[in-house]
């Protein structure tokens, strides 16, 4: 992270307070610190009631058994997005990069992640809800945003997610590193493969996906 850009809190007090109003009667949350969480062991299905009822400035996960909170993008968050889906349909114009897309990830289908972009092929998502199954996913996305979560939610708890559901290639745009990783050959609930390229690199990203991503404008994102 450039020096004098200060981390995010995981959610503003008003935002927990409005959630901790509609939250179904059995689940109690707290505000620790900047952080929510909840008293009691959460249940997909407990997860889902309450994410149905968040406020549309609060963006839920349930990752390895516990509610997290995906930042809100700021302008460089969204501009990293345009310039990837702009690489997608040049590249592959046959396939989406479906924004904000609910993943059911990890073992068993158990988790719930929030992408910033699923690469999949045209309609693929047509008369899904919320949360969709991983299969024909082609690869996620997570830019990160400079909240204090990041890195365990980011760059350890998604990649193990996403190759729990065999998603064959997990793309990190880093902003707190200015770098590009590149997951691939999920296995055995790990990806074997990860290649990490400084902005401004030739990044190749390995089939099913098959593009060749010129990351110099990245370098216009810095912050």
């Amino acid at each position: 992270m450039t020096p004098g850009t200060a981390e995010r809190p995981q959610m503003p007090i008003e935002d927990f307070e409005e959630l901790a109003s509609v939250a179904p009667e059995h689940v109690r949350l707290e505000f620790v610190d900047g952080r929510v969480r909840t008293k009691d062991p959460l249940s997909v299905e407990d997860f889902e009631e309450l994410e149905r009822r968040a406020p549309e400035t609060v963006r839920l996960e349930y990752i390895n058994g516990k509610l997290e909170v995906k930042a809100m993008p700021d302008g460089n968050h969204r501009e990293i997005f345009m310039w990837l889906l702009r690489q997608c349909m040049l590249q592959r114009p046959e396939l989406n990069l479906v924004p904000e897309s609910g993943v059911k990830a990890e073992a068993y289908r158990k988790g719930r992640a929030r992408t910033d972009g699923t690469l999949a092929r045209v309609d693929r998502f047509k008369g899904d809800g919320e949360w969709s199954d991983p299969d024909g996913s082609l690869m996620a996305v997570e830019i990160t945003s400079h909240d204090r979560d990041t890195n365990r939610r980011d760059r350890i708890d998604k990649p193990i997610g996403y190759a729990a559901a065999d998603i064959p290639v997990y793309l990190l745009i880093d902003r707190d590193n200015n770098t590009v990783t590149v997951f691939s050959e999920p296995k055995d609930g790990r990806y074997h493969q990860s290649a990490s390229h400084p902005w401004g690199a030739t990044v190749e990203i390995p089939a099913p996906v098959g593009i060749t991503l010129d990351t110099e404008k990245l370098k216009d994102y810095a912050d």
